[in-house]
């Protein structure tokens, strides 16, 4: 097991990476500074037949347990959900020093992070990523559900106790949720790493190598990116606002979809190569895109915006963009590889690109 620790403004805690660490999350809980009451596990009906149990038993019999299974996808990222598992929380008694479980993807952990942020004003939670997606989602603090109107518009900035990464739980994964949450992985290599977007590119040619030390060297090259932006700007008043790379157009895709009709990874790699497009208009250098393109579709990669998409749509979405500013829309840009800011784009500029 790994140990890495992630430091921000409010707080520093533990990030563990390694293999059927899973079965040592009773005796990592058992390290937290305060004393537990309670847990609750929010997880969900995909992950919770694989691993549930492996939790469970993991845990000291001293503490009563509950579990909350949702549905798996985006779609439980809403405020219904929310409020049921606030009434589950309340009906069992969990009080101040009870503690919340995020056992599962990028949807789970955003969801139980809220649910933790506001229970009672707040209680602890750890984050048991079990996807690759969430190696980004899970570091950081940022919680949240969805509204009709915008992906993760109602949210906090709320640091977990630790994280508990599983390396084997990736192995259950189908492929377009590695696809998923490789996105992320690549992104962290164009905004901040060209090194690592290198290496990404000459040792990971299919999902199924990204497995025991690979997979490991993968999550902590990525996740220290992460860990290195919210270290220095935990509340996205700076650089934070760097990882939305690609996620302007991707968070537009998702709404007018429908969420959960694409994944949020693959929605950012259309995202990705759309801000790619418009950097190079933008500051008219070249970044090469026709080949960044040809190494995406290795990957099984759509890099198109789906058809039946409206122009206009997309850019109504796109102004609700928490980055835009009086309806101006600013997008993460890059000046070159590994060199990115934050740019206000005018709507024509944008409308011809789309078109």
């Amino acid at each position: 097991m790994e140990t890495m620790k992630i430091e921000t403004s409010t707080k520093e805690y533990p990030l563990y990476i390694g293999e059927d660490i899973r079965f040592e999350i009773g005796e990592i809980i058992n390290r937290l500074p305060s004393a537990i009451t309670s847990i609750l596990i929010i997880t969900d009906d995909k992950v919770a037949p694989l691993y549930l149990k492996d939790i469970k038993s993991s845990i000291n019999k001293e503490h009563l347990v509950h579990e909350y299974i949702v549905p798996n996808g985006e779609a439980s990222k809403s405020f219904q959900t929310y409020y049921d598992i606030q009434g589950f929380a309340l009906e069992k008694g969990l009080d101040r020093r009870a503690l919340i479980i995020a056992l599962g993807g990028g949807v789970v952990g955003d969801l139980a992070g809220f649910v933790a942020a506001t229970f009672m004003r707040g209680i602890a939670f750890v984050q048991v990523p079990t996807t690759l997606l969430a190696h980004d989602s899970s570091v950081g603090g940022k919680v949240a559900i969805n509204h009709p109107l915008g992906k993760n518009m109602i949210g906090a900035f709320y640091q977990p106790e630790a994280v508990i990464y599983d390396t084997n739980t990736l192995q259950t994964l189908p492929e377009h949720e590695w696809r998923s949450g490789f996105a992320e992985v690549i992104k962290h290599g164009f905004i901040w790493d060209h090194q690592f977007l290198s290496w990404i590119k000459e040792n990971i040619h299919s999902f199924a190598e990204i497995k025991g030390d690979l997979a490991q060297h993968l999550l902590r090259r990525s996740i220290s990116v992460k860990a290195a932006v919210v270290k220095e700007d935990e509340t996205e008043k700076g650089i934070r606002a760097f990882l939305n790379f690609g996620h302007t157009l991707a968070h537009a895709i998702e709404t007018n979809l429908g969420y959960g009709k694409i994944t949020h990874g693959e929605a950012v790699v259309i995202g990705m190569v759309f801000a790619l497009k418009v950097s190079e208009d933008y500051y008219k250098n070249d970044l090469n895109i026709p080949s960044i393109i040809e190494w995406l579709k290795k990957y099984n990669y759509n890099v198109s915006i789906p058809s039946q998409l409206n122009t206009e749509d997309l850019i109504k979405a796109m102004k609700k963009d928490k980055k835009s500013e009086e309806g101006i829309i600013r997008m993460v840009l890059l000046s070159e590889i590994g060199k990115v800011e934050v740019v206000s784009v005018s709507e024509d500029r944008l409308r011809a690109i789309l078109s």
